[in-house]
């Protein structure tokens, strides 16, 4: 039995990895088959009764699509002390710098809604920024899948793009600084282990202009002032998922503040395990 799989979601089926054998399910829903509570346990069951494929390279050059269904995407923000520092730094001038260092020290975080699936583009795919902001980054962030009944069963790598310039204009324009057409990215896989990720598990940034790097940092995720679970219990407090949901955890990596995207940009979002996820800016 695999420590981990990586199942991938193609427009030919549910393609399943266990870093020996690739294995191709074509006859469940991706929905039916991630929103389980013993995930891990299933895709072991599942590959014991498939035939290894061949066509694994082909389908994920061809026909690899982004690994949700219906779901929704929410985002988590201020979960990191950089992430803390940089939204001060970017509201101090609106009056509203306070309310990012009141949400990193307060018993509840802070939680919004990101996407629609319909919003959401996978790796090789091109994000956005809006045409009226005037500064804007890639926020790489570790990605959970919850199930329905609120049990974290797998991860994937996030591209929260964001509008620096709308966001500290005023805070209350987050959602136009968050949520509009190609501001999310999630990829290539949802990486489901037999146990939780490691706290030294790296989250890597690489944005590159015209073939140049021109920003790169690391962080662990062991940087996170709050848990996984912790999040998780106050999205479920409210909040029903049918077919489960992906919660983007937050930042612990923001470029500085004389860096902006530009069209044709490549961003470069690898986390430990679970691989790169690969965008382009238009």
């Amino acid at each position: 039995m695999a420590s981990a799989y990586k199942i991938y979601k193609t427009s030919e089926g549910i393609l399943i990895d266990d870093a020996q054998r690739q294995y191709l399910l074509t006859d469940m829903s991706w929905d039916a088959f991630i929103n389980r509570g013993q995930l891990y346990q299933e895709i072991s069951e599942a590959v014991q009764s498939l035939a290894p494929t061949e066509r694994a390279q082909e389908l994920l050059q061809n026909s690899l699509l982004p690994p949700i269904g219906q779901q929704e995407v929410w985002g988590s923000g201020v979960t990191y002390y950089r992430s803390r520092s940089a939204r001060m730094e970017e509201s101090k001038d609106a009056g509203g710098g306070d309310f990012y260092d009141r949400v990193y020290a307060a018993e509840r975080p802070e939680l919004f809604f990101k996407a629609t699936p319909g919003r959401v583009v996978g790796s090789g795919g091109k994000v956005r920024i809006r045409k009226d902001s005037t500064w804007d980054v890639p926020e790489p962030e570790l990605t959970l899948f919850i199930t329905a009944r609120g049990k974290i069963v797998g991860y994937t790598i996030g591209n929260d793009m964001s509008s620096r310039s709308i966001e500290g204009e005023n805070p209350l324009y987050l959602p136009q600084a968050k949520s509009y057409d190609g501001s999310t990215s999630i990829g290539p896989c949802l990486y489901v282990p037999e146990t939780p990720l490691p706290p030294d598990t790296q989250i890597s940034l690489e944005i590159k202009r015209d073939g140049k790097p021109m920003f790169q940092e690391s962080i662990p995720i062991s940087q996170m002032k709050r848990t996984h679970e912790e999040l998780v219990g106050f999205l479920f407090r409210e909040c029903t998922f049918e077919a489960g949901c992906f919660l983007m955890t937050g930042t612990g990596i923001i470029p500085e503040n004389d860096f902006t995207l530009q069209h044709g940009d490549e961003i470069n979002i690898s986390i430990d395990h679970i691989g790169m996820l690969v965008n382009y800016v238009e």
